[in-house]
């Protein structure tokens, strides 16, 4: 039987930190040979498991809302922390769903003879030890596990202390499914300390973390590409766009817009910001405030959008670059898609875009000239995920354009490593 892993501080905050990076550092080497069906077998377990523990997992949720509420968490960040049955389900769903996919661990890249008689090859190879900081958002903790385990990773997790609670149980259902398939139930461990400098400390565990990779808003994602001197993939924030272009489908860009305004508002790809062709401005924002009326949207635009709809609020520089995760949306006019383009791509953060037209060849322009992860023709920005993409569950989504971008599934979360057979060459 494998050693449990630690679920509290104990000793010193070094001790601590080096047991849980010790324990993954062993499990990582039995992962990384691990055969495909026995990682889809505990997928499959694991899965099972979280859908019969779904009592368990919401009254630890429960208690993390309940103490949310009490320090006045609003209700984007709210959102994010809530589960159901629902959710849970969907959870577990996409644990399901990874244990379907191909398992990208030996894909064989290339293979090439040299003149000497050399033969040289790339192979897809697991990266090694994963953290992950992420804030409130408990889900991440099922998606994270199931890709880096199908990807022949052990995982380090520290949430926020927020979802502390519900964190914990579902880590607790998911070393339970390990253990039940005679695999290391330190391949997933859950940073249980509150402590800061226990976080600061991770950020620096250099010898038992090959990658970190940072979930949740600004200022977490700012402060750990600062201050880790383990390599982070950076994963951003979302102040994502929609444009409706002169010749949209009205109808159509109401209700992409209500979609992606409204759907789920705490997620890093819901819109942000509407930019407007001042051509349809007086016919369309009327029509879109009433929509967004629904849900009690604010809207804060410049003195065209307000000319063209009393309801708008005036916005500030601030609000063209900002992530509300709540009920607020921009509203900017623009002469023309060059200044829409030009708009989006001063203060997007490199997420999801989207244009609403029936202008082909503006939806090639602005497709070709776009600076950003994803960007959609008549589409909500809602769909960039993992699962929405055919990855399973993703792990982020990654707005850097080293190693990652977009969407980050399973061939994300893996290296690479050459390969060479001989017979005896030497070099001369």
């Amino acid at each position: 039987m494998y050693a449990c892993p630690v679920k509290r501080q104990k000793g010193t905050r070094m001790e601590y930190l080096e047991q849980i990076g010790r324990q993954a550092k062993e499990a990582e080497t039995m992962l990384r040979t691990l055969g495909s069906a026995h990682k889809d077998e505990a997928l499959v377990r694991a899965s099972k498991a979280l859908v019969s523990g779904t009592e368990k997992i919401l009254q630890a949720n429960a208690r993390d809302m309940a103490a949310a509420r009490d320090r006045g968490m609003s209700q984007g960040l709210l959102d994010r922390l809530a589960l159901s049955t629902k959710r849970i389900a969907a959870m577990a769903e996409g644990l399901s769903q990874l244990a379907a996919l191909e398992d990208p661990v030996g894909e064989v890249l290339s293979m090439k003879p040299r003149p000497n008689g050399l033969l040289i090859g790339r192979k897809r190879v697991p990266l090694g030890v994963v953290g992950i900081i992420y804030e409130a958002r408990p889900n991440v903790t099922a998606d994270a596990f199931g890709l880096c385990f199908k990807a022949g990773n052990a995982v380090i997790l520290k949430g926020g202390s927020d979802a502390l609670h519900s964190n914990t149980a579902i880590v607790e259902i998911l070393q339970e499914a390990l253990a039940d398939c005679g695999l290391p139930q330190t391949a997933v461990q859950l940073v249980a300390s509150t402590d800061r400098q226990v976080t600061e400390r991770l950020m620096k565990l250099n010898e038992y973390i090959d990658v970190l990779i940072p979930r949740g808003g600004a200022g977490l994602i700012r402060t750990v590409v600062q201050q880790s001197t383990v390599p982070v993939i950076e994963t951003g924030t979302g102040n994502c766009h929609i444009y409706v272009d002169a010749s949209a489908d009205l109808s159509m860009a109401t209700e992409i817009l209500f979609n992606a305004k409204t759907q789920r508002i705490g997620v890093c790809n819901a819109c942000e910001s509407l930019v407007v062709h001042e051509a349809i401005a007086d016919t369309f924002l009327p029509i879109a405030a009433d929509r967004l009326a629904e849900k009690q949207v604010e809207l804060r635009g410049d003195e065209r959008a307000m000319a063209a709809e009393s309801r708008i609020l005036p916005a500030s520089e601030e609000d063209w670059g900002c992530e509300y995760l709540d009920y607020i949306l921009s509203v900017k006019t623009v002469r023309d898609i060059e200044e829409a383009i030009a708009h989006i791509n001063r203060y997007n953060t490199g997420h999801s875009e989207a244009i609403i037209t029936r202008d082909y060849d503006n939806a090639q322009r602005f497709l070709d000239a776009v600076d950003a992860a994803a960007v959609y023709v008549n589409a909500s920005t809602r769909f960039t995920d993992g699962g929405e993409f055919g990855m399973g569950a993703e792990i982020g989504i990654s707005t850097q354009k080293l190693h990652a971008r977009g969407p980050m599934g399973l061939k994300e979360l893996t290296s690479t490593k050459y390969v060479i057979y001989g017979n005896g060459q030497v070099r001369p």
